[in-house]
């Protein structure tokens, strides 16, 4: 009898299994921001299945039909050659937790609407900064159940071969402590820093009097600081201990000879150096510590000093790079000349243009000297980039829009023309949006998809509010919140990329403390990296090379499904802004 049972019970678990497995195979077929929406602004879903003529929103209880629709006519992926239809339920505004079903087919993940939708996905972006902290300990009381004891200290940093000055002789011991762990390794890099650091202050510069009450719960949440600012001091403090205080140089990064294990941060205990000085970092360090200046004068009670400190930073490190135009940082070749050889990330750029017009803006700004710009062709073209850790300009250009009111007279006569430009660029990624397959502007080429695609799509964001600041037209708004939705879930794969939030959402990056730390939930507030056609990684459990769809959740998936602090940067913007510009929907 008890036999009996037992095979009985395990039919029905199989049975079960089985309809599980089919509903959620029935859900991929609905794509969807798996957060929510704001009562007033665009509500669009993306149906992937067999052509299908309506659709119906349900109540949380499955069964109450609340608003009916009608699909698109299908559309083609220019990717992948699939078809979508567009589910656009922008009309339906009542508050309240939701589903779309299709023709009884298909049943989608949760959905809410209400005001404030986003702000919990943009705090834990920003905490995520703090989950990256280096040389402390994660209280329980900040960081729950990911709490971890402290790793590397960094007080006993040796100055590599590559890095000598007369100042500081080959195994010189200098202090270089906090800083943020730069992606799924334990190293410090000024030049992704750099880019990091420039669009939080951005945000900030953006948007201070939403920062007021923006509280993430880090130990410094109840001084009279912006929880963002005080984030970002912990690693501009590091950043400002990477200059040599003899010359001005700034250490291109700090690091281990080769990348650590999966292992905690306190496991990791390889001696650690500090590498030669380049033009690159220690231009974007100019560029950062200048923009730091205006951000800090205002906090001048709680930092006294900080902002001056870090003006005179800039300039000492913008002589060095005069001083040194050349000194480019070329791993493989100190490779042959010194010991130990690096083979961590290189961040290595053979083009300093957009370095010198970054550095060169900022502390034009704040300095109100002239002769910061006048040696610089800071328009060189039209053709815009956005920012990557190697393509810096377009972070001068924001700084410029947003400092209009303090420029110097030459500098508010180029506001027009650049202005233009800007708008332009955004009009360039808005175009064709709505006969794409996800009406977003993020997949209307194979080209957006590369290494850190996901950051491409918060990037694409964050110029499109930029446009939306210079002419107030919603069309901008509405098109970065697009690609909000597509990084949580409207997208070739379903998926929500910032660990912590969705249905379907990434659960094994490639982020050590993640991996090593026994806890099945990752740490949240991470964005992975997205589709990388690439596949540089070779991991095994791809199930696609076509462009969209090449990304696999697997912690093996360096190429895809990697974090890194630049990529957080611009999701920690385009949360947050467009949460502080929800009521303009």
């Amino acid at each position: 009898m008890t036999r009996l049972f037992n095979l009985k019970q395990l039919l029905l678990f199989l049975i079960a299994l089985v309809c599980v497995q089919i509903a959620f195979a029935q859900t991929e077929n609905i794509k969807l921001n798996q957060i929510g929406f704001y009562p007033e602004a665009p509500k669009i879903a993306v149906w992937t299945g067999d052509l299908q003529n309506d659709f119906v929103i349900l109540a949380q209880n499955k069964k109450q039909v609340v608003f009916k629709g009608k699909l698109s006519e299908q559309r083609t992926n220019n990717i992948s050659q699939k078809t979508t239809q567009i589910a656009d339920f922008s009309a339906f505004k009542k508050p309240g937790k939701y589903y779309i079903s299709i023709s009884d087919k298909a049943l989608s993940y949760s959905f809410e609407i209400k005001n404030d939708i986003y702000r919990e996905a943009a705090k834990a972006s920003l905490k995520g900064f703090y989950y990256q902290r280096a040389s402390t300990s994660l209280p329980e009381k900040y960081a729950g159940k990911w709490h971890r004891s402290a790793g590397h200290p960094d007080d006993k940093i040796l100055i590599h071969p590559s890095a000598v000055s007369k100042a500081r002789p080959e195994n010189t011991i200098i202090s270089s402590p906090k800083g943020w762990y730069d992606a799924g390794d334990y190293n410090k890099y000024i030049v992704n820093s750099g880019i990091t650091m420039a669009t939080l202050f951005s945000l900030y510069q953006d948007h201070p009097d939403y920062f007021k009450t923006f509280k993430i719960n880090i130990p410094e949440s109840n001084n009279k600081i912006p929880d963002l600012l005080d984030e970002s001091l912990w690693n501009l403090r590091w950043m400002l201990t990477m200059q040599d205080p003899d010359d001005g140089g700034v250490y291109h990064k700090l690091t281990n000879p080769s990348f650590d294990g999966m292992v905690m941060p306190a496991m990791a205990t390889k001696p650690r150096y500090a590498v030669q000085k380049s033009i690159t970092a220690t231009l974007d360090f100019a560029a950062v510590m200048a923009q730091a200046n205006r951000i800090f004068k205002s906090y001048e009670k709680q930092l006294p000093g900080l902002a001056d400190s870090c003006l005179i930073a800039a300039k000492k490190a913008w002589e060095w790079a005069k001083a040194n135009p050349n000194t480019l940082y070329l791993q493989n070749e100190n490779n042959k000349q010194f010991d130990p050889d690096i083979v961590t990330g290189e961040y290595g750029d053979r083009n300093t243009q957009d370095e010198w017009i970054w550095a060169a803006i900022e502390l034009w700004i704040s300095t109100g000297d002239n002769g910061y710009s006048l040696p610089i062709n800071l328009f060189p073209d039209k053709n815009l980039q956005l920012p990557t850790w190697n393509q810096v300009r377009m972070l001068g250009y924001y700084s410029l829009i947003s400092s209009e009111k303090i420029l110097t007279q030459r500098g508010k006569q180029a506001l027009p023309a650049l202005k233009k430009m800007i708008i332009h660029f955004a009009d360039d990624l808005l175009a064709g949006v709505e006969q794409q397959a996800f009406n977003t502007v993020m997949g209307k080429t194979a080209r957006d998809y590369m290494w850190g695609s996901s950051s491409h799509a918060a990037n694409q964001g964050v110029a499109l509010l930029q446009a939306y600041k210079i002419t107030s037209d919603k069309k901008y708004l509405e098109g970065a919140l697009g690609n909000l939705d597509y990084l949580l879930g409207r997208n070739a794969v379903g998926y929500s990329f910032l660990t912590g939030f969705g249905s379907k959402q990434v659960m094994h990056p490639h982020h050590r403390p993640s991996e090593a730390d026994g806890i099945v939930d990752p740490i949240p507030g991470l964005l992975s990296g997205g589709p990388n056609p690439g596949q540089q990684d070779k991991c095994a459990t791809y199930t696609s090379k076509i462009a969209d769809e090449s990304f696999t959740d697997d912690v093996c998936s360096y190429a895809s499904n990697e974090i890194a602090i630049n990529w957080n940067a611009p999701m920690v913007y385009l949360a947050a802004a467009i949460e502080a510009l929800q009521k303009k929907f």
